[in-house]
């Protein structure tokens, strides 16, 4: 009865029970995931003698026990951490291939290689030819709303079209194309040019480029039709790109998060 008093009296300090309250929280969430992501019956177990030995020193009021059961868990927790490293690296693997197939469905589950492959080979064409073009790419923002003053196209990406669809004198030449996933939706999009004051000497469609990059997190590949140089708008940023190196660098501002 003694000990039950005690209980009680230690009970109403406040840092008794912000003690008690995170133990069992963190105890039972070490339970949580033994039972449903590790599987380990054994470790579970001994976790549960050990927390059941921690109520035990509380009820009773014996700290001497309760300092004791408190090393245990967390020395214990420690060791399931180390024991179990690979299964945590596991967990974040496969959490982290989830999220690029859920993004890769999203984008029609394309192979995003030969993608950026013809891509590639499209910019190159058109630099060469000094052909000027103006490739935007949606990323995670939708841009429909965007593309309601263009053409609806609807059709797979192909080096061919893309290079009909810029060929000087053709109705749709004008403007963006918008690529989302491996399908080209629409083109002759028309973007706000930015009100930056850009260094050097850029034109309407650099500025196009600049304006959509300002606003949305798309990426934009900009052919000059005077120079063929390449640029690519990003986040707010125009970088220039040396052919040779497009298609390294245009990888990783796509697959950039």
């Amino acid at each position: 009865m003694e000990h039950f008093t005690l209980f009680l009296t230690d009970s109403l300090d406040p840092l008794y029970i912000t003690d008690i309250v995170i133990t069992s929280v963190v105890a039972l969430l070490t339970i949580v995931f033994f039972v449903y992501r590790l599987r380990r019956k054994f470790a579970l177990i001994v976790y549960l003698c050990i927390f059941a030995l921690y109520l035990t020193s509380l009820f009773l009021n014996l700290p001497y026990l309760k300092d004791i059961s408190h090393i245990l868990l967390i020395v214990f927790s420690l060791l399931c951490i180390f024991e179990n490293a690979l299964d945590f690296r596991k967990l974040i693997a496969n959490f982290s291939t989830e999220r690029r197939k859920e993004k890769n469905k999203a984008h029609g589950d394309i192979d995003r290689n030969e993608l950026y492959k013809k891509i590639d080979e499209a910019v190159h064409l058109l630099s060469k030819s000094k052909t000027g073009a103006l490739l935007t790419f949606e990323k995670e923002q939708n841009m429909s709303e965007i593309m309601k003053n263009g053409t609806i196209i609807n059709a797979p990406v192909s080096v061919e079209l893309i290079q009909t669809i810029f060929y000087p004198g053709t109705r749709l030449h004008d403007g963006a194309v918008v690529i989302r996933g491996d399908t080209i939706v629409a083109a002759s999009v028309y973007y706000t040019p930015t009100t930056r004051a850009l260094t050097g000497k850029y034109g309407s469609r650099h500025r196009a480029a600049f304006g959509i990059s300002e606003v949305t997190d798309s990426v934009t590949v900009v052919v000059s039709e005077e120079t063929g140089r390449v640029s690519l708008a990003y986040m707010g940023r125009l970088t220039p790109v040396l052919l040779d190196e497009f298609l390294s660098e245009f990888t990783d501002v796509m697959n950039r998060e």
